[in-house]
């Protein structure tokens, strides 16, 4: 996602950076959860007012998935690229050791945001919780798209169950997040990533 600056008509700029604001917002959804936010905790980190919130990113709700989108756009997000890997293991290994070493940054608060605010939102955020699920199985269809086509091109064996495999490295990579936001260090989480990769079906 580019830096912008928005102009509202042929008004004078907005006084903020679009990028800029909405990595505040993540940080802040990322730290304290989406019930746990408040619209003050949001313009305090923003630098902004809450009109200005309100018309530029729509209401509390709006401005959380845009953040989702952000946090899945930036230039360290591993899931992505880990696609475009040619074969299903060298996907599952950037994966792994990118889980490993992003959820584990202490440049920013540990594991992921989709996964815990999954976890963590309440009924009142039932329309939030959905949207993060269906993000989280959207990922999972596509790693078993991907592994099916590595099948199809004798990458991965016969008896190998794409969407059985998508779900386990799903859940290992889910797992990773949950393990990070307790404190585990990036090198303790290689550890099961190497261990995962060790029982990964291959053609030899």
């Amino acid at each position: 996602m580019a830096a912008v600056t928005c102009t509202p008509g042929v008004g004078r700029p907005r006084a903020f950076d679009i990028e800029e604001s909405l990595e505040k917002a993540l940080e802040v959804f990322w730290r304290n959860g989406y019930d746990g936010t408040s619209l003050a905790d949001l313009t305090e980190a923003m630098g902004i007012n809450k009109p200005s919130l309100y018309a530029t990113f729509g209401n509390k709700e709006q401005l959380f998935l845009k953040a989702i989108e952000f946090y899945e756009s930036r230039p360290c997000a591993f899931f992505l690229p880990a696609l475009e890997k040619p074969t299903a293991y060298q996907v599952t290994e950037h994966m792994l050791f990118g889980a490993a070493h992003n959820m584990a940054d202490k440049n920013h608060p540990q594991g992921c945001v989709i996964v815990q605010g999954a976890l963590s939102c309440s009924e009142s955020a039932a329309k939030v919780r959905e949207a993060l699920i269906d993000r989280r199985v959207d990922a999972e269809q596509q790693l078993c798209t991907r592994f099916q086509r590595a099948k199809e091109e004798g990458d991965l064996p016969d008896h190998v169950d794409a969407t059985v495999l998508a779900r386990y490295i799903a859940t290992v990579l889910q797992g990773i997040a949950v393990q990070a936001n307790n404190g585990a260090s990036s090198e303790q989480l290689r550890q099961v990533a190497v261990m995962t990769l060790q029982a990964f079906p291959r053609n030899n």
